[in-house]
């Protein structure tokens, strides 16, 4: 059986997850493999304009992101890009959030934005 590897990103404010995607200070990137953490990078992103940040993302060649809130066209744009998309998550932190993810307790509730 291959490795399974993924790239998870998460908005930041503060060194918590921020609440809103679109209007977080920077990203954390995880490297995972073999549900097992093996980096952590910090990126600031691009200037917030529609349709941006996913594509930058997949760039970086993320697979998942974790957000508190997102508007439906980043959804949609994260769909096309083939990335999984978690929101609804309670604000707390990136490093635990991730821990829950690889071990498939990751909380999600209603999506915290409304556009």
């Amino acid at each position: 059986m291959g490795k399974i590897k993924n790239r998870v990103a998460l908005p930041i404010e503060n060194g918590m997850l921020c609440s809103h995607f679109g209007h977080c200070q920077s990203f954390l990137v995880y490297d995972i493999e073999n549900a097992e953490i093996l980096s952590e990078e910090l990126h600031v992103p691009p200037p917030h304009e529609p349709g941006v940040l996913p594509s930058w993302l997949a760039e970086m060649g993320v697979t998942d992101i974790i957000a508190g809130g997102m508007g439906q066209r980043a959804i949609a744009l994260f769909n096309e890009q083939k990335i999984n998309v978690f929101i609804g998550v309670q604000i707390k932190d990136p490093e635990q959030l991730v821990k829950d993810y690889i071990l498939g307790q990751l909380e999600t509730t209603d999506n915290t934005c409304d556009h």
